[in-house]
């Protein structure tokens, strides 16, 4: 008689671990098909110091992002939208300017970053590993779901054309433009590249450089000739 108790008993608590795993199964079914708020707080202009000394204050946009109504980063600059449901943006953060010896409150300080990728119906905001990107140096330029700027060397003495594609782990192209000038004004080395639409073809323009265009064939880009000018021609 016991013997049958305690095999009741047994499989009673089998039904309920079952009826428990069910409604957690469904639960995470109804949590992963429940669509997630993203959006972006209003804008506010802070304070951002470069120059050698950090005496020379310029103005940033920036604005929080929101997922689910919680803060998750702040950004700066327009978004990219790459498809219906993933976008990117570049990341604004700040950092404690305090020194070890210094005492008091944190001494905030904002910073530029990279670029941040947003998967609209996951709720997920990963950092995007671009080559050689430099927060102070790079411009970058979007299309589609490429992405081109100017690199600059981890020993900062050399520059790069640098064209990569969200997913790829290596860039579809990365050629030396020359020496970086290391000057002390952002985004100095050479303005945001050019991309035209047919066919695909990116520009670079670096400082003091000669122009250099990509055409882009699929996942492979190559060196596109330059254009021929019709006024030297007629020369």
């Amino acid at each position: 008689m016991a013997h049958c108790i305690l095999v009741a008993r047994k499989a009673r608590l089998v039904s309920v671990k079952r009826i428990v795993l069910l409604f957690s199964l469904a639960a995470a079914a109804v949590a992963a098909a429940k669509p997630h708020s993203i959006f972006f707080g209003h804008a506010m202009t802070v304070k951002w110091f470069t120059g050698e000394k950090e005496d020379q204050g310029r103005e940033l946009k920036i604005r929080p992002l929101y997922v689910d109504s919680k803060l998750r980063e702040f950004t700066m600059g327009e978004e990219h939208q790459v498809t219906d449901r993933l976008l990117v943006v570049r990341r604004a953060y700040r950092i404690n300017d305090v020194l070890p010896e210094e005492s008091g409150p944190p001494r905030w300080k904002w910073q530029r970053d990279g670029w941040l990728l947003i998967d609209k119906q996951s709720g997920h905001v990963s950092p995007l590993k671009l080559p050689e990107f430099d927060p102070f140096y790079s411009a970058a330029s979007w299309y589609r779901d490429y992405v081109a700027y100017c690199g600059v060397s981890p020993d900062a003495e050399k520059l790069y054309a640098v064209v990569t594609q969200i997913g790829s782990k290596k860039p579809l192209v990365r050629r030396e433009l020359g020496a970086a000038h290391a000057g002390e004004q952002p985004d100095s080395e050479c303005p945001p590249p050019e991309w035209q639409r047919q066919p695909p073809r990116v520009t670079f323009h670096p400082q003091g450089g000669t122009a250099v265009s990509f055409e882009v064939h699929g996942a492979v880009l190559e060196i596109a000739a330059p254009e021929e000018n019709p006024a030297e021609e007629e020369k």
